[in-house]
């Protein structure tokens, strides 16, 4: 049958727009956007476990999305408020202001966690755990742009068991932050965001599924004998959980335990209960069924405990990352059945790695060690006062920075560069420090590139200290010996800490891997590029074009 030219372009209109435009949409942008950030996951814990990880989880996604193979955090102190801030702004703490989950604020005289507010009011409970906003955070975020582009029409949701990992991610517009409560194991909020809690939160907090959860012993999802990426069970560094005399499965947490709420935490009922609460959330709140892009940043946490505790070679890590895995999987066949397979838009990431506990590191010959932070300050500040009879010359210390008393300095008419040329002098000598200087004369000090660059990032003016210190490769500040150091930590510039994973997955996203040297600050970029939304205002980084088709 001949087809007339006029009936030719109707057909191939109608194919394109049909191909490129969601029914319902008004752009060309996926019904839901989806971040999924893993807290504290390396990067290597994409494949040390991929012989048993399920077909539908992280190997999906590896296999049918594009996995940015060499992504870094381009800051310190590779921390969890700051990752959740940087993936979600494109920014870094010299412009985002969020210099870690904690730091000393001069203006008020005291540290300041990252997302308190005294000006709200808890919602959910009574607990101070409600007062909070992302109100610290002086940017705007992916999502916050997305509700400046569709005149806030659809809906910004940020679920965490953490505060700051619901908080941060959701932005200053977010119709809702959820978040944690150790002492109900409710979800909670703020005033920031609402009044009251939906009733369907309220309806899921009353559910009960939670102590069906912990009712039930943590035990080995597989057989002992496939657990080929783990030390033994229960060894001496790693920390117990409480109650418990050993690190040893099964792990149970007792129901008379007042403090249960908060040690399911480090254990796969937080991951199963996060995961349940997001799905609910997108059924109620009807994400994704509107005629604008709707936008849920969801952070697990439970990794992060765990890992905090076990360390990375424990089979307490394996196996939750075992189970993660699966409920990946669940998830994303939700959101294929929902949303529509191909219609969601979906990232993977992390805040930040770990090291390997100092311990474990030791007993392979491998160089680690413990410095106490604060033993050094109090020894340079009895130093300064022998020497320059001035007390508490170093009046805080947060994020290995060292913040000066300035009020101290001006009455015992110290200068400022003598001081400083004084505790740097302390410091260097301390062998377990890579290098110390002071932020303000950083370019006077030779160290490498990469990690000029990274400080040059997390400086911020008004809210830094005045000296840095680094410490040597998987050395990190702690109050025990390194062979007597139960559990590890992060913070710092190295690959173990730094090096994360990046995946995208679902609308417009091609199959394949990039090996070049990516960031955690083009996550945002990236997005907003593919979104057709402008950055947020303060971003840094750059789009990833080799992702999307």
């Amino acid at each position: 049958m001949r087809i007339s030219p006029k009936a030719f372009v109707a057909i191939f209109l109608c194919t394109f727009f049909c191909s490129n435009f969601s029914v319902g949409q008004t752009s060309n942008r996926p019904k839901l956007v989806v971040g999924l950030v893993i807290d504290q996951m390396r990067w290597d814990y994409l494949y040390r476990y991929q012989d048993l990880y399920v077909s539908g989880g992280f190997n999906r996604i590896k296999g049918e999305g594009f996995n940015c193979q060499n992504t870094f955090i381009p800051y310190i102190p590779t921390y969890t408020a700051a990752g959740h801030a940087s993936i979600y702004t494109g920014s870094v703490p010299a412009i985002n202001g969020i210099m870690g989950n904690n730091w000393y604020e001069r203006t008020e005289g005291k540290v300041v966690y990252c997302t308190d507010d005294s000006s709200v009011n808890p919602v959910g409970t009574d607990s101070k755990a409600g007062k909070m906003s992302p109100r610290r955070m002086l940017v705007t975020t992916l999502g916050d742009e997305l509700h400046l582009a569709d005149n806030f029409r659809g809906k910004l949701l940020g679920i965490s068991l953490k505060d700051r990992g619901s908080i941060l991610p959701a932005g200053h517009t977010a119709n809702a932050a959820y978040w944690f409560d150790d002492k109900t194991g409710n979800w909670i909020s703020s005033t920031y965001y609402m009044n009251e809690l939906p009733g369907w939160v309220n309806a899921f907090n009353q559910t009960g599924n939670l102590d069906k959860m912990i009712s039930q012993p943590w035990q080995l999802l597989l057989p002992r004998e496939k657990y080929r990426a783990s030390t033994g069970d229960s060894m001496s560094w790693e920390s117990p959980m409480r109650g418990e005399k050993l690190a040893v499965f099964p792990h149970t947490i007792s129901a008379d335990n007042p403090k249960r709420y908060a040690d399911i935490k480090s254990t796969p009922y937080g991951i199963s209960y996060s995961f349940e609460f997001a799905e609910k959330a997108i059924e109620e709140e009807k994400l994704g069924q509107s005629a604008t892009t709707d936008f849920l940043a969801l952070s697990i946490s439970s990794t992060d405990y765990a890992g905090h505790a076990f360390g990375p070679n424990s089979l307490e890590v394996e196996d939750l990352y075992l189970r993660l895995d699966r409920e990946i999987a669940g998830f994303l066949q939700y959101l294929d059945n929902k949303i529509g397979k191909g219609q969601y838009l979906l990232f993977l990431s992390a805040d930040h790695g770990a090291s390997h506990v100092p311990a474990f590191n030791l007993s392979h010959n491998i160089p680690a060690g413990i410095t106490n932070e604060k033993k050094l300050m109090e020894e340079i500040n009895r130093q300064c006062e022998e020497k320059f009879a001035i007390r508490e010359a170093i009046l805080n210390l947060q994020n290995h920075q060292f913040y000066l008393n300035y009020p101290s300095l001006e009455a015992g008419q110290v200068p400022i560069e003598k001081l400083e040329s004084f505790i740097i002098k302390q410091l260097a000598a301390n062998p377990d420090v890579a290098f110390a200087f002071p932020f303000f004369k950083r370019s006077d000090y030779t160290m490498p590139a990469n990690i000029s660059s990274v400080i040059q990032n997390s400086y911020n003016p008004s809210r830094s200290g005045d000296i840095q210190i680094i410490l040597k490769p998987n050395y990190f500040d702690g109050k025990n010996k390194a062979t007597e150091h139960r559990g590890t930590t992060h913070g710092s510039w190295n690959p173990y800490d730094s090096h994360i994973p990046l995946l995208f997955f679902g609308w417009k996203v091609k199959q394949g891997n990039l090996y070049r040297e990516t960031y955690m600050t083009d996550i945002a970029a990236t997005l907003a590029a593919m979104l057709h939304i402008q950055m947020p205002n303060g971003c840094v980084g750059q789009v990833i074009s080799e992702v999307f088709q």
